[in-house]
């Protein structure tokens, strides 16, 4: 039977972080993080295991507190502006086995007080990886768009992210798949709202949703030379 993993207490914590972004406050806090944020989090990974094996043998669910599918709550400051300590959501990467980081194919699950998505593929590619996705696009166009534009893929996700302004280098500004191939991050989206996050259907309609995802995470893994 699918379980309960975040409560209303969840979220509560995230919004006192959002006020409160500083390590004194968390540290007066971090019983209450590990108990309303950090261990559902992780029962949550634990309870997805054999249903992310089920979609493929390649992603991996690992339910460790540290290097495992929950990113970790320490924001990396040093090369942006915004210099508060704390990420104010919970991010969960089911990602390729053969993935090191973020920016590897994966399966995403964002929860935040204003803002809760499902996110699948592959963000802020290298350059390398960048390429290939592309000439996979420019080669086997009629397989991207059955993988992008699935109708079932495409009722629950939109795709998402940045893009180029002109045609990529090697690419005609007339090409027919022109805004496919000027995209820098190729995920897709699906938003829902904190009372599923809190609830007993969360687990059953993430897994629902990534497997309509498939063919398009399929394409991507076969452009990188990935096995699916």
């Amino acid at each position: 039977m699918p379980e309960r993993h975040f409560t209303k207490a969840t979220f509560r914590f995230l919004s006192q972080l959002e006020a409160n972004n500083n390590r004194v406050w968390f540290d007066e806090h971090r019983q209450d993080y590990e108990d309303a944020v950090r261990t559902p989090a992780l029962d949550f990974i634990d309870a997805m295991a054999d249903d992310i094996h089920a979609l493929s043998p390649h992603f991996i669910a690992s339910a460790k507190k540290v290097g495992g599918s929950l990113m970790r709550v320490h924001r990396d400051v040093r090369f942006g502006r915004d210099k508060r300590p704390f990420k104010t959501n919970i991010g969960i990467q089911f990602r390729h086995v053969q993935g090191k980081d973020v920016h590897a194919p994966g399966f995403y699950v964002h929860l935040e007080p204003e803002e809760c998505f499902l996110g699948v593929g592959i963000w802020h590619p290298d350059g390398t990886a960048l390429g290939k996705i592309r000439m996979a696009i420019d080669e086997n166009a009629t397989a991207w768009k059955k993988a992008s534009r699935d109708p079932v893929f495409a009722t629950d996700f939109t795709l998402s992210g940045d893009a180029l302004v002109n045609a990529p280098r090697g690419y005609a500004k007339d090409h027919p798949l022109l805004d496919d191939l000027k995209r820098k991050d190729f995920i897709a989206i699906m938003p829902f709202n904190s009372s599923l996050a809190c609830s007993e259907e969360l687990q059953p309609v993430v897994v629902k949703a990534f497997r309509s995802s498939i063919p398009f995470m399929k394409f991507l893994c076969h452009a990188l030379e990935l096995p699916f």
